[in-house]
């Protein structure tokens, strides 16, 4: 596994009173690294699969995703100590979750490793998890790992989001806000981590949409520290977590639909998903930025954190809000860099937001208030109006 983090660099807005702050970001991946041109010809030797047409279906959706890397906990030395996961049907639910335990919760302590050194104060003041995952499941959960792999106090309080697919990243931010402003001097850990060997399966023309997964999604870790007041001396804040809402979409609950069998985890996501994201995220984003006065003629200087389900979804946001090309830069870049990680990929998109707002000269930025959005199983849409502290 390997880690990484962003510094916060120069302060340029300060804080308001009492609203939670991200303090720090940092990341984690396993070793494997896949080049996406690369994909095809692996999966399928690695899956003992000589299908043309199901290759020639999985080499044009690896160029329509627009992923170009993504880094995988599966390997050769997992496939040759576990090669019944590539046998149809058979059930390898014991064997999978062995793995993914052992893999989320070495990145997770990676990802909070980093962010803590980012952030610069004592492992020991942090109070509070917020631990995401939609890729184990045991009892205790990942939260406890976490917290003993990275020796917090036992009276650290935990919290634990399990199975909220994409849009668990920033349902964590959402949770982890709410326990920082309502605990003042509370410092939080949010800790994501996804791994795909849960739902590893060797390709079938039963499941044509299996491909869709195996060309877009990828594994790693994500970590912030969430708190208010930042101490003007050691903490620098990077966005201002202003208001955070929830929605979920009546009727909806099986355009993304995951089943937890005895072969590992099953997803179907129905092609009407970027349609229904479309049609409703107007109405949503409206709700969010009124509360700063803004209205649909300020999208342009907003800035956009959007998780990148897939290109379809970015594309028709794009289009809907009638944004410029580079509004989704950040979310683009982590899509092609990660792939969707799935909750971590926020993390990554902040970052690239980051990076990129320290590159503009001072005065440059048009507006510092901005959005934070996933979308998720339910449908259900998580979004933060932010404050980004570093322009």
């Amino acid at each position: 596994m390997g880690s990484e983090q962003i510094g916060q660099g120069g302060l340029a807005s300060k804080a308001s009173p009492g609203k939670a702050t991200i303090l720090a970001l940092g990341k984690a991946f396993p070793h494997q690294l896949v080049m996406q041109e690369f994909l095809v010809d692996g999966y399928f030797r690695n899956t003992n699969c000589d299908d043309p047409e199901l290759k020639k279906k999985l080499a044009r959706l690896c160029k329509t995703t627009t992923v170009k890397t993504r880094y995988v906990v599966m390997s050769d030395e997992i496939l040759k100590k576990y090669p019944e996961l590539v046998i149809e049907g058979c059930p390898t639910i014991k064997q999978r979750l062995d793995i993914c335990n052992e893999a989320v919760t070495q990145m997770a302590i990676e990802a909070s490793r980093a962010c803590i050194k980012k952030w610069g104060r004592s492992v020991s003041d942090i109070t509070h998890i917020v631990y995401v995952s939609s890729s184990e499941a045991r009892l205790p959960g990942g939260d406890l790992y976490l917290a003993r792999g990275l020796g917090l106090s036992p009276e650290t309080q935990r919290v634990m989001l399990y199975f909220s697919g994409c849009s668990g990243g920033v349902a964590g931010l959402r949770v982890a806000k709410d326990i920082a402003e309502n605990n003042p001097g509370s410092r939080v850990l949010l800790a994501t981590s996804e791994t795909t060997i849960i739902g590893f399966k060797p390709p079938s023309v039963d499941r044509p949409y299996d491909l869709v997964g195996v060309a877009l999604f990828g594994d790693g870790a994500g970590a912030m520290i969430i708190g208010t007041d930042p101490a003007p001396v050691t903490e620098s804040p990077l966005f201002e977590l202003h208001t955070a809402i929830q929605n979920f979409l009546p009727n909806t609950e099986k355009t993304i639909d995951g089943r937890l069998t005895e072969e590992g985890i099953s997803f179907t996501l129905a092609r009407e998903l970027p349609q229904i994201i479309e049609d409703n995220i107007e109405g949503f984003c409206q709700k969010l930025i009124g509360v700063a006065g803004l209205t649909h003629k300020d999208y342009n200087k907003m800035f956009w954190a959007v998780h990148p389900g897939g290109p379809a979804i970015l594309n028709r946001m794009e289009k809907r809000l009638d944004l410029l090309p580079d509004k989704l830069n950040a979310s683009r870049r982590a899509l092609m860099d990660y792939g969707n990680a799935s909750s971590n990929t926020i993390v990554y998109v902040l970052e690239y937001m980051l990076e990129e707002s320290r590159k503009m000269n001072a005065g440059e930025a048009d507006c510092d208030w901005g959005l934070i959005l996933a979308f998720g199983p339910g449908i259900t849409f998580e979004g933060i109006l932010a404050r980004n502290l570093a322009i």
